[in-house]
């Protein structure tokens, strides 16, 4: 157990440093479509949600071939907290710019690593208590749809507001 948590901790800390140089990739790569796939093409709140979401999947299978044999609720328990940290992004991103009418950039940064902590401790405490076994087929579907999503959408994206780059959006 002590080594799960040594590992979840270690998680905590590649996916705030992958996720922050993620935000920069796309850029300093010349804007490569593929590296766009998994990095933000832009600024709005969906571009945003793969800082968590490609960093945190790419240390789950790390986490799942470490772990997998000596913890069987691994996969149901990231899969769980990948879905849970990178819906909170813009959950509380529109909850406190409703309340506040605009976007703060250091609140922004607080939001990603509290998603990234809170995707973890909850992967941690389901890997633990296996709480989240008898879903795994249903989380994973739900990590693929969301992995899909992320590429098609990433050029292909609907007219909704998560898509909109907030800083020339309107709130209300």
């Amino acid at each position: 157990m002590k080594k799960l948590k040594y590992y979840t901790f270690m998680g905590i800390i590649f996916v705030i440093i992958l996720g922050t140089l993620s935000h920069f990739l796309y850029d300093w790569s010349g804007q490569q479509q593929i590296i766009g796939f998994f990095t933000p093409v832009n600024e709005s709140i969906w571009e945003h949600m793969k800082l968590l979401f490609f960093p945190m999947l790419l240390y789950k299978l790390f986490m799942v071939y470490h772990f997998g044999k000596d913890y069987p609720c691994v996969v149901s328990s990231l899969c769980f907290g990948i879905l849970t940290g990178t819906f909170s992004i813009p959950l509380l991103f529109y909850t406190y710019t409703f309340f506040l009418g605009k976007d703060i950039f250091i609140l922004d940064i607080l939001i990603f690593v509290f998603s990234v902590i809170l995707a973890f401790l909850l992967s941690y405490k389901y890997t633990l208590s296996c709480g989240w076994n008898s879903y795994t087929l249903l989380f994973i579907c739900l990590v693929c749809i969301l992995f899909i999503s992320f590429i098609v959408f990433t050029y292909y994206p609907p007219n909704l507001k998560l898509f909109e780059d907030p800083t020339t959006a309107k709130f209300s």
